[in-house]
């Protein structure tokens, strides 16, 4: 049995903003995650700060690399939003438990927001599941 969504046109502009909020944030994440591979010194300490070993590093950049490139995916970007934000939460927990100020820790959290409303602007089928009637 299928169901009927309605769905409203997205305009040029939303579809452009949703595209620009999509992936700028996913270009730093790919970014970062080519540093946990390139292992540079400030990555290093940065990691070992938050009470991780050096060792981690691999591990970590392969699971940011997949999961952006899942949100990247048109087909799969749902899904690379869901895995990201698992990513960007432990993120947060990570500075919070290291004690750091107020932008690390809303740091991902403003880049989990601009990885879902850049989604939400350019998927049509997602501003249908949301309460958004105007």
């Amino acid at each position: 049995m299928q169901t009927a969504i309605q769905t409203a046109p997205t305009s040029k502009a939303m579809l452009w903003t949703g595209y620009i909020m999509s992936y700028l944030p996913a270009l730093f994440l790919l970014l970062d995650a080519v540093m946990k591979f390139v292992k540079p010194e400030p990555v290093v300490e940065a990691t070992v700060k938050l009470g991780y070993q050096e060792s981690v590093l691999t591990g970590l950049g392969i699971v940011l690399l997949s999961c952006t490139i899942v949100y990247l995916i048109p087909r799969t970007a749902v899904l690379g939003a869901i895995l990201l934000t698992g990513y960007l939460g432990g993120a947060v927990a990570s500075h919070l438990r290291a004690g750091d100020g107020p932008f690390p820790v809303l740091f991902p959290v403003i880049f989990g927001a601009l990885l879902w409303g850049g989604l939400v602007l350019r998927d049509a089928r997602l501003r249908a599941l949301l309460p958004l009637r105007s």
